[in-house]
């Protein structure tokens, strides 16, 4: 059997193929890099790495010949290819190749999501669906990592500011997204669906974990998002940056990340750390 990670440079594709490396040996992995001489240095020895920028079809269809199973790693979206494009071209290159299964991780709840940054994976997933390929999506709520900035703030002493209400996230280390993704591809008969995510909880509960991991006091604020976005810019940055941002805030509080289940600690097979280990894990790095 042989396994292909997208992405592989990346803190999500490094941590998956770790994991993996420890199901499966190196000469069954295969690495694909945008840049294949930062692959070689960041990488372990021993794995293939292969070209896999996912604005060439052509060249992704050839560096996935005869792989088995794809974990197919979603870009970041404000590319100069739009992501959806590229997206497409992973997928008529995997189809073309003959691989015959894809793990991609997409959005929470992607069939009832409103935010528009589920837009492209639920149309990515539509598309993998009429692939005719075997699939897993595995949903992935919020990082832990997304909300350093105000992680760090409140570890600072410094006002833990939000607007997203009282909407709810599954903040979860991405390190477990990564190492689930990689479990998932090994199984023999993995589900279609996956929502990974940790416990349900707030922002007011994350300030909370803050203080706890950290013994520091501040001052939490809850704000509009109107605010948020004038906050920002006057950090310097500029509105539609500020407004992408604080919609992040929007799709929070509009219930978008509330989705409870309990696919990540049954895909790693233990429970999953507190929000408070959680957040000194993050904090230390």
């Amino acid at each position: 059997m042989k396994y292909a990670i997208t992405g592989s440079t990346g803190k999500f594709g490094r941590k998956a193929i770790e994991i993996l490396l420890k199901e499966v040996d190196a000469s069954d992995i295969v690495a694909l890099a945008r840049n294949e001489e930062k692959a070689k240095k960041l990488l372990p020895a021993g794995i293939d790495i292969r070209p896999g920028s996912y604005e060439d079809e052509r060249v992704l269809a050839e560096s996935l010949k005869g792989v088995d199973r794809l974990l197919f790693i979603s870009s970041q979206p404000g590319g100069a290819t739009p992501r959806l494009q590229q997206h497409t071209n992973v997928i008529n290159a995997a189809k073309a190749a003959g691989v015959k299964y894809i793990a991609y991780t997409s959005f929470a709840d992607v069939d009832h999501a409103t935010a528009s940054l589920a837009d492209d994976h639920k149309a990515t997933e539509k598309l993998i669906k009429e692939s005719g390929l075997d699939y897993s999506f595995l949903r992935n709520n919020w990082y832990i990592e997304n909300d350093m900035g105000v992680i760090s703030a409140g570890a600072a002493g410094k006002p833990f500011v939000y607007a997203a209400g009282n909407g709810r996230a599954g903040w979860a280390l991405e390190r477990l997204y990564a190492e689930a993704a990689a479990k998932v591809i090994t199984l023999d008969s993995p589900k279609n669906v996956y929502e990974f995510g940790g416990q349900m909880v707030t922002y007011a509960d994350l300030a909370q974990a803050v203080k706890d991991a950290t013994g520091k006091e501040f001052e939490v604020d809850s704000i509009s998002t109107e605010q948020y976005s004038k906050n920002l810019q006057e950090t310097g940055m500029d509105q539609a940056t500020a407004d992408f941002i604080a919609g992040m805030q929007t799709l929070i509080q509009d219930g978008n990340l509330d989705v409870p289940s309990t696919d990540l600690p049954d895909a790693l097979g233990y429970a999953l750390p507190s929000l408070e280990d959680s957040v000194k894990e993050a904090l230390s790095k």
